[in-house]
């Protein structure tokens, strides 16, 4: 650990030095794998059980990973969360800790590979940059949540678990995301870091992004964004965006094959997350998408702030850097 946060010390010290950093994303992140891959995953994990096993792994600093906790209570309880208590998280991470092998159960390479595609970004070294009391700049090392949730700090939004609910405009199908309901204007902050591969607009969300992750396995999606400006001020595809920055803003755009209509009676943002095991699955009649309501629920305590410009745009208070970028 001691080692990791020299690593991300000296890279603070290059972003400091040189203004910025290079990012690069190579297209081949995800390669298609040879053989059988995941086709199907109920992220069914409650917030409290998330929370838990995040406190157990930050308390060992990653030693033991909070996956391979909810993956060892997953094969324990078969994915039947109703009965789980926090002691559950305590007890397995200390087995884990204490070389239980998890190994020989024939269920958890499975529960690890489909919890890794939905938490494997969001957890680990960071350091942000704050101010002190006296408004000097300073940075704050952490080991901890490095996803933030959607909404920038200090605006107001509501929510409820509304995954798999009808929708009708087109043709009835299940609502494959979670919607977050706000005013019109509200600024869209990018869950984690990522490539924009996806910008534009579409009759059912709308003006809409699409981030895919560092690894490729997750594909976040935005949706009914503001009328007439969208996006964060030059957003292009292509773009590198790091976890916790402004890419858009709320609105009701979308139900409308002509663009920049607000047919959306409410404003809001509809996030979803699709899970890519293979590149076949990806924009396909085989896409993964999960229910993050109890992930976003978690992403509370992890909120970036924003500041307005003089131009109305919202930008983030301060940078951010991951051990790792």
């Amino acid at each position: 650990m001691q080692i990791r946060r020299l690593i991300l010390a000296a890279a603070v010290a290059l972003l400091c030095v040189a203004g910025e950093l290079c990012w690069v994303w190579q297209s081949g992140m995800t390669q298609p794998v040879q053989g059988d891959f995941i086709h199907y995953v109920d992220f069914n994990i409650p917030e409290q059980a998330l929370s838990d096993a995040m406190k157990e792994d930050q308390k060992r600093e990653g030693e033991v990973r909070w996956i391979d906790i909810l993956a060892g209570l997953a094969c324990r309880n078969g994915a039947n969360w109703e009965g789980y208590s926090s002691g559950d998280a305590s007890d397995m991470a200390l087995r884990l800790e204490q070389g239980e092998d998890m190994e020989g159960n024939e269920y958890f390479s499975y529960y690890r590979q489909a919890y890794e595609a939905v938490l494997g970004g969001l957890l680990g070294d960071f350091a942000e940059e704050t101010t002190d009391s006296d408004g000097n700049s300073i940075w704050e090392y952490q080991y901890g949540l490095k996803a933030y949730l959607p909404i920038a700090a200090g605006f107001d939004y509501s929510e409820s678990d509304d995954f798999g609910a009808r929708r009708t405009y087109g043709y009835s199908r299940p609502h494959l995301g979670h919607d977050m309901m706000g005013l019109t204007g509200t600024p869209v902050v990018a869950v984690e870091s990522g490539t924009v591969v996806m910008l534009g607009w579409n009759q059912y969300g709308g003006w809409r992004i699409g981030i895919r992750s560092e690894d490729g396995k997750r594909y976040w999606y935005y949706a009914h964004l503001r009328k007439d400006r969208p996006y964060a001020s030059g957003l292009k595809e292509g773009d590198r965006v790091t976890a916790g920055d402004v890419i858009g803003y709320m609105g009701r755009t979308g139900y409308s094959a002509t663009e920049n209509v607000n047919n959306i009676e409410t404003p809001h943002l509809h996030i979803g997350l699709e899970l890519i095991f293979d590149e076949s699955q990806f924009e396909s009649d085989n896409e993964i998408w999960v229910d993050i309501y109890p992930l976003m629920r978690l992403l509370r305590a992890h909120r970036s702030v924003c500041t307005r410009g003089e131009d109305g745009e919202y930008t983030r208070a301060g940078q951010f850097l991951e051990a790792g970028s």
